[in-house]
């Protein structure tokens, strides 16, 4: 029998370093790790899960997600299956980096397609600095256009992870997040109300209005 993984099973609680078990260091040097794909493809659920095996080997770890999503709770990452961990909100890529303790190991980071341009800069750096950043996010926006500053934080990664939804047309592996409302503009925070995950087939892109391209 497999032995069971509590980390990977979804149990919240996790162990807590104490005196006599200081916190660990991170194995290896800095690192910055992309998880993306489209809406319903599972990107937080993975982002959590790495987050809670680093907190099974007692590392010092911050969240941050944007202030705009709050959707599911305010001061917390929630995936669309309702897991979730505590997080810190914040508005900006610079207010991000004043966060981030000297002590933190571990740098997680959920919808970063909502975060300005700079928190490519921003993730570098707290990588140069030894910590292991993992960040989550949308590759695509609902016109089927890469979606910044995504593409310059996966090229920058050390190792990026495509994760993959189901189409609600065909069943198929949907790549791309259909929006299903006349909304025209790019950033539009929402679940299932708004949006479906498409294959490339089933997707239909809509003309882009005048001022968003």
């Amino acid at each position: 029998m497999t032995p069971r993984d509590p980390a990977v099973d979804g149990e919240l609680d996790v162990p807590q370093a104490t005196p006599s078990q200081p916190q660990r260091r991170a194995p290896h040097g800095g690192r910055i790790e992309v998880i993306c794909g489209s809406m319903f493809s599972g990107k937080t659920e993975e982002l959590i899960r790495r987050v809670k095996r680093a907190l099974y080997g007692r590392q010092k770890i911050q969240a941050f997600k944007p202030r705009i999503d709050d959707r599911y709770d305010a001061t917390r990452i929630v995936s669309h299956g309702s897991i979730a961990i505590d997080a810190v909100p914040v508005s900006s890529s610079e207010s991000l980096m004043k966060r981030v303790e000297d002590r933190t190991q571990v740098v997680a980071i959920d919808e970063a397609q909502f975060f300005d341009r700079g928190i490519v800069e921003v993730c570098n750096a707290l990588a140069d600095q030894g910590r292991r950043v993992i960040l989550a996010g949308l590759d695509q926006d609902y016109l089927g256009r890469p979606f910044p500053p995504m593409p310059d934080l996966m090229a920058i990664a050390e190792d990026v992870t495509k994760v993959r939804a189901v189409c609600t047309v065909c069943g198929g592996t949907a790549s791309r997040s259909q929006r299903i409302i006349q909304e025209g503009s790019t950033v539009l925070v929402g679940g299932a109300e708004c949006y479906e995950a498409r294959c490339r087939a089933c997707f239909r892109t809509r003309d882009v209005r005048a001022g968003e391209a």
